[in-house]
């Protein structure tokens, strides 16, 4: 007699059989890492979609605020500390490595790679790190200096989190669309309350059923459990959820209010000379093409018709 399946067990097999009839259908392309997948042509074709949505609603919205920019997807180490990243997550950062020695020191590691030993362990510290937000090298750009109210910065980054899993919901390697806005509390909290309205109506267009609930991020030691309920009480963190496998909720959009943290530490105030407050508003890009797969389906040929119209997918010659 077998014993029933835990809940556990139920959830795992959920993720299974969703990943593989991604991978079926060409969304995703696998790699050697289960975590590390490459999108598929119709998972690009509804994530640029995606993307110009967002970007087209924020202009809507802000048509004079507005300000684009791009960092890449590594940063100095140092951000890892002044961002209080390798106090409260080290489980999820993630830093680089190379070699730097000498002509000796290539014969060693040489002599270890040709027996299948341990290379990696005799490659140094570069003093570089996998972004672990795309937020993060904006404040540093801003360091100093006194904040414009005025301005919206819009960015896509390459995040890092290493929290294996062959979860497709579940990356290592994966894109975050961010709005932030430096201020006042007033305007810091306005931001986050305007963009979670936004959401609300950019997965009502899509036809995405979702919830916004309070939530927390995942804190690490023995205080984490206190921080996380300290960052709840607050209304700190708001997710945007939707149901990807029966009955669990999964995360695909986010509006954080962080107080005076980044003005405190990369210096950033207003114009009185008391700390910047910010806010952030995030997408989980890949999260939300997946979910609208699993929502409407494989084909996005087939899609409701409002729904290829908001994604720019009506011309059925965008799709492969």
């Amino acid at each position: 007699m077998t014993r029933p399946d835990t809940l556990e067990d139920i959830r795992a097999e959920q993720r299974r059989a969703f990943r593989t009839r991604l991978v079926e259908h060409g969304w995703l392309l696998p790699s050697r890492a289960a975590a590390l997948p490459g999108l598929g042509p119709r998972a690009v074709a509804v994530y640029d979609g995606l993307t110009a949505l967002i970007a087209r609603t924020a202009r809507r919205e802000f048509p004079a605020e507005v300000t684009s920019v791009r960092f890449p997807p590594v940063f100095a180490v140092g951000m890892l500390e002044q961002t209080d990243y390798v106090a409260s997550f080290p489980q999820l950062l993630g830093t680089i490595n190379s070699f730097a020695g000498g002509q000796s020191e290539y014969r060693d590691l040489i002599a270890v790679y040709d027996e299948g030993g341990d290379w990696q362990s005799m490659l140094s510290t570069t003093g570089l790190a996998v972004a672990s937000a795309a937020c993060h090298a904006l404040y540093a750009y801003l360091e100093g200096e006194t904040v414009d109210a005025g301005r919206l910065y819009e960015m896509t980054g390459e995040c890092f989190r290493h929290e294996p899993s062959e979860d497709p919901m579940r990356f290592v390697s994966f894109r975050m669309r961010e709005y932030v806005r430096l201020g006042t509390e007033d305007q810091a909290k306005e931001h986050r309350r305007t963009w979670l309205e936004i959401d609300r109506g950019i997965f009502s267009a899509l036809e995405l059923p979702v919830d916004i609930v309070p939530a927390n991020d995942p804190f690490f030691g023995r205080g984490g459990v206190v921080l996380a309920a300290n960052q709840i009480e607050a209304e700190a963190k708001f997710e945007v959820v939707t149901e990807v496998y029966p009955g669990t909720e999964t995360a695909i959009a986010s509006a954080n209010y962080h107080g005076t943290h980044f003005g405190d530490e990369f210096a950033l105030s207003l114009p009185d000379g008391t700390p910047a407050q910010s806010a952030c508003a995030a997408f989980g890009m890949e999260r939300i093409v997946l979910a609208l797969a699993r929502r409407h389906g494989f084909e996005p040929e087939a899609w409701p018709d409002g729904v290829r119209s908001e994604l720019g997918l009506v011309d059925s010659a965008v799709l492969p």
